[in-house]
């Protein structure tokens, strides 16, 4: 039988021993130059005490944007990756032993069997509203959430314009979690530098770019709150539905051939039906066949994480500034 004296004896021994530990805490705490920190999600204030240990990432885009800040040991899993598309050796090369906790969406006993301290994902990329994922119910969890910014309009009316500060602005907010902002800053800097030569020469009508994403029936494709707005822009065109106020969603054909694009961006999922197939329904259409763009076959091919923010945003500037400047 424990007795009164025993019972105070172990309570003092708790306590004492959450005092030691929460010293700890704070002495580690206190060991991380520049921590703790505070950056914007979706609006929402995030805090971090310390630098994640076990991030999770969903998604190729934001994968390669943690893999350019070189958070490979920092990464407790991925997820998003297989389920989709194909990603190029290198790809897995650079990511190394980090696991694929879920080929396509996570569910939350994906992520909390990897008892991570942090997960990056975007409404639509690894995340629905109403899911079962959220930052909501991670935070149920003591799981934070870092949500990809150009994700974030899917609560908007307004649906602003998309720009290359979406990308640069989620690395910094990345590079700033984990103490890495230097790295990030260089980064950025590299990635201004290369659009502003892309850019080059000035053109003096932007050329209409069609973004086709997938769909028969229906194209779907890229509003102006949508990446390629910004990206199409940055090479010198501009985007042909930048009109419609929404980011990624489908409209009709006849509304694209009204705009007769000039040039039209095929999406490569590199998941097997590819380009071509794309290609085929375009000159198979009634309307899209007479289009500028499909009877000069003027098409530039472009992979999933050159479309969606990302490190490969800055290679897909590129490659579209060079066909859009390319002799006729």
């Amino acid at each position: 039988m424990t007795t009164a004296r025993q019972l105070r004896g172990a309570v003092r021994a708790a306590l004492i021993a959450g005092a030691l530990s929460a010293a700890v805490s704070i002495a580690a705490t206190a060991a991380e130059p520049g921590f703790p920190v505070t950056v914007s999600s979706c609006g929402q204030p995030v805090r971090f005490d310390a630098p994640p240990r076990r991030m999770v990432v969903h998604d190729l885009n934001m994968t390669e944007m943690a893999l350019a800040l070189g958070l490979q040991s920092r990464m407790a899993g991925v997820t998003g990756i297989t389920g989709w598309y194909k990603a190029g050796p290198e790809f897995f090369t650079a990511l190394g032993k980090v696991p694929e906790l879920a080929a396509k969406y996570p569910t939350l006993e994906n992520l909390l069997s990897a008892r991570p301290d942090l997960f990056v994902a975007g409404w639509y990329y690894g995340m629905q509203p109403g899911g079962e994922v959220t930052p909501a119910t991670l935070a149920r969890h003591g799981v934070p959430t870092l949500v990809l910014t150009e994700s974030c309009i899917h609560a908007r009316a307004d649906k602003p314009e998309a720009t290359l500060e979406l990308l640069y602005g989620d690395v910094l907010r990345l590079g700033t979690v984990f103490g890495r902002q230097g790295l990030a800053e260089r980064l950025v800097a590299g990635w201004r530098e290369r659009v502003r030569v892309a850019a080059q020469p000035v053109l003096a009508r932007p050329p209409r770019v069609f973004v086709y994403d997938s769909g028969e029936d229906k194209p779907f494709t890229a509003g102006r709150a949508a990446m390629p707005q910004a990206l199409i822009a940055a090479a010198g065109g501009v985007n042909a539905m930048g009109d419609l106020p929404m980011g990624w969603g489908s409209t009709s054909w006849e509304a694209v051939a009204e705009r007769d694009p000039q040039f039209i961006v095929l999406l490569d999922y590199q998941n097997g039906q590819g380009p071509d197939h794309l290609r085929r329904v375009l000159e198979q259409h009634p309307v899209m066949r007479l289009t500028q763009a499909v009877r000069e076959r003027r098409y530039i091919v472009l992979r999933y994480a050159e479309l969606t923010p990302g490190p490969a945003n800055i290679d897909a500037i590129e490659k579209m500034a060079r066909a859009l400047r390319a002799p006729r």
